[in-house]
């Protein structure tokens, strides 16, 4: 046999080797090529290795993971409009090969000590596809996953955090314990993965101080929200520690990619349409987070432990201070107008909501006690349910004000709508 036959002999080979693994992983239930648990097994990944003090950048390492695993896989099946980019794939590569390099390569980048972790998970993966198809698929996401480092290695998030304090005046933003300084103050000036800029849908401002509204909003949070109170119910205290994640995992990292995995389960999602919701909802999630946290610097209002300790500055005549009050929720280190969660939330939820054409999609979460705590499970309607529940989890815990909540809805309901109708469309 001549070489060149020998060669498209063994390629056809290859091509059949992989046609039959797809048939066989049709016939458990998947509907098309691949195995959509890779998907899930390094989300799993980003979400265990990513360190604490990523903070806020943890939703940014989620994006360019998910958005390199749909693009490699999509590279292959070619059924959507690429996130950021499309390459040539040979005919037998492995998706599944695809998105597991595409994934292993942009974690190792981003958090180089874990590479051991990530080299046996991609080992794992790669050992159940036949070899011809498992080294073309890899070639694939090697070569998305080197596009999307290059992408956003000069997105402003290797700057470094920059002083912030303003003058001690009120209604101004001050630190809510001795020693505090702002964090994430640069997060506003990272590029967006969807959004033209951080202030496309900037949430609208905050009511007067000496305003009915305000009064009203800072009344209810000083009531609910103290870590004494007596009107807050004891559901409603557990709702602000889940989704706060005080003695309870995921904390608000990691809670819509939890939501993400169930829907992907239970709907039985494809590998591809897998690889696609996340790579949606992880953008969601950092463009809504980054719409919030950029407004709280355009406005700078303070927390309520400011403004309830020192209401008699605000010219309300319905507030009254209260010097010692504190909330149920540790004040996180940075201005409070528009509240980062329920934006976030909101923008995944409504993301979901936009892949499934409906928000109605019932789903349960199981939180993780920590710290001695039973772990603990909640039903939801639909995604809008959760989204709901976590925005009024941050009134409860005493860090936010209930207009802040309505502001941040209606801006990343905005952020999600631009994401749904412009990314990873399907091809007509």
């Amino acid at each position: 046999m001549k070489w060149p036959v020998l060669q498209r002999s063994l390629a056809a080979m290859a091509i059949v080797a992989c046609s039959v693994l797809t048939m066989r992983a049709e016939a458990h239930g998947n509907v098309a090529a691949g195995d959509r648990e890779v998907v899930l097994e390094w989300n799993r990944a980003v979400l265990a290795n990513t360190p604490a003090s990523v903070g806020l950048f943890s939703f940014r390492h989620q994006a360019m993971v998910h958005i390199a695993m749909f693009d490699a896989v999509n590279s292959i099946q070619g059924r959507y409009k690429p996130y950021h980019v499309q390459v040539w794939a040979h005919p037998s590569a492995s998706p599944e090969a695809a998105a597991a390099q595409a994934a292993h390569d942009v974690l190792t980048h981003l958090i180089p000590a874990a590479k051991p972790t990530f080299d046996a998970l991609l080992a794992s993966r790669l050992a159940k596809i036949p070899a011809p198809c498992a080294a073309h698929g890899a070639a694939v996401g090697a070569k998305v996953a080197k596009a999307v480092i290059n992408w956003r290695t000069a997105d402003g998030s290797e700057l470094p955090n920059p002083p912030y304090l303003p003058p001690p005046l009120t209604g101004l933003w001050q630190p809510a314990a001795p020693g505090q300084v702002a964090a994430f103050v640069h997060f506003q000036n990272v590029e967006p993965f969807a959004l033209l800029t951080p202030t496309q849908y900037l949430p609208t401002a905050f009511p007067q101080l000496n305003s009915p509204e305000y009064a009203a909003a800072l009344n209810q949070v000083k009531d609910l929200g103290a870590v004494g109170s007596t009107t807050r119910t004891a559901d409603q205290t557990l709702v602000a520690q889940l989704i706060a994640g005080v003695g309870y995992a995921p904390g608000p990292f990691g809670l819509w990619a939890t939501v993400g995995q169930e829907v992907v389960r239970t709907r039985n999602l494809s590998l591809i349409d897998a690889a696609r919701t996340f790579a949606l909802l992880s953008v969601a999630l950092n463009d809504g987070l980054q719409t919030s946290h950029t407004s709280k610097f355009a406005y700078q209002l303070w927390r309520p432990i400011t403004a309830i300790r020192r209401a008699g500055e605000d010219l309300n005549d319905e507030t009254v201070a209260d010097e010692s009050w504190t909330p149920l929720i540790a004040t996180p280190p940075y201005p409070s107008h528009a509240s980062n969660v329920a934006c976030l939330s909101t923008s995944a939820a409504r993301t979901l909501a936009r892949i499934f054409k409906t928000d109605a999609v019932p789903f349960k979460v199981t939180w993780t006690g920590t710290a001695g705590n039973p772990n603990v499970t909640r039903s939801y309607k639909g995604f809008s349910a959760l989204a709901e529940e976590a925005g009024l989890a941050r009134v409860y815990g005493g860090i936010h004000f209930s207009f802040e909540l309505d502001a941040a809805n209606e801006a990343c309901t905005k952020v999600a709508d631009f994401l749904s109708d412009n990314y990873a469309q399907r091809i007509r």
